[in-house]
């Protein structure tokens, strides 16, 4: 199937509309900042199954009055599943031990407990150093492949400003819908940066076979290469969210928050491969070599 949209007419459209999603995705960023969880802050996570549904009211009086400090409870899944997060307050070794005892100790003896999970203060300052670390390191990385595959650094530059509206946009809607940021969600948008990366090379290699074999100029060529590819794009989009949504529906709680990341990067992947990047080639100035 073959399309013959005219998208680079619509590029400046779409590169305001992108210079407002990125302006907002920082001030949400800034303004209410990430929800991390137990990998980054440290703690104890603990996750309970009662018999029959509790009242979270009365569940979190008995819960504070044995255990100081920052205590989040939330339903997990299911009415009778919950999710008790608790900060540590000191660097004693003991304490996260301390808090899972108590926790026990204020609720009834035949609940389930699911998961216990604990996280030090300082592991969770090296995994947000090392997640950060990961995610720079990964767009040099691409930067560096497109640059040498294309051999044009506009092409190369193109593929990484699309990925940093990606990486960028994905914060934000992290920040905006205060889903919990875990090492799961670097993982989720290490995944984005990869589809949207191979979205965007498969455009640009058509870009490149067409600058042998055609002669139009450059802003047509464009939208022929993107056209060409279009199908392509859409069938792939379309399956990938088919499965997202089955994983988002019938997935559980605990790959809600990846899935939900991976959604919306599908969706902005795609539209920054076919908006932002290929029209930033030429706003990068690229000049196709003349045939001898």
């Amino acid at each position: 199937m073959y399309f013959n949209f005219n998208f680079y007419k619509y590029r400046k459209i779409a590169f305001v509309f992108s210079f407002f999603l990125m302006i907002l995705s920082i001030f949400l960023f800034l303004k209410k900042n990430l929800n991390l969880g137990i990998d980054f802050k440290g703690g104890v996570m603990v996750e309970a199954k009662f018999l029959s549904e509790p009242n979270l009211l009365e569940l979190r009086n008995n819960v504070s009055s044995s255990i100081d400090g920052n205590i989040e409870i939330q339903e997990f899944g299911e009415p009778t599943t919950v999710l008790f997060r608790i900060e540590k307050n000191s660097d004693e070794e003991n304490e996260q031990k301390m808090i899972v005892a108590k926790l026990k100790d204020s609720l009834p003896e035949n609940v389930d407990y699911r998961r216990v999970e604990f996280v030090g203060p300082k592991v969770g300052k090296e995994l947000q150093i090392m997640g950060l670390k990961a995610i720079l390191y990964s767009l040099i990385a691409m930067f560096i492949y497109i640059w040498f595959r294309f051999s044009g650094w506009q092409f190369g530059l193109g593929a990484v400003f699309a990925l940093f509206h990606d990486v960028f946009s994905t914060l934000g809607f992290f920040a905006l819908t205060q889903i919990e940021f875990n090492l799961a969600s670097i993982a989720a948008i290490l995944t984005i940066a990869g589809y949207s990366i191979n979205d965007t090379v498969v455009v640009f290699d058509r870009i490149r076979e067409n600058l042998v074999k055609t002669e139009i100029p450059f802003s047509e060529l464009l939208n022929k290469s993107i056209n060409q590819t279009l199908s392509r794009t859409i069938m792939t989009s379309l399956t990938t969210l088919l499965a997202l949504f089955a994983l988002f529906i019938f997935g559980g709680e605990v790959i809600k928050g990846f899935v939900s990341a991976m959604i919306w990067g599908v969706l902005v992947g795609t539209y920054s491969s076919i908006f932002i990047a290929s029209p930033l080639i030429i706003l990068f100035g690229f000049v196709r070599e003349k045939k001898t």
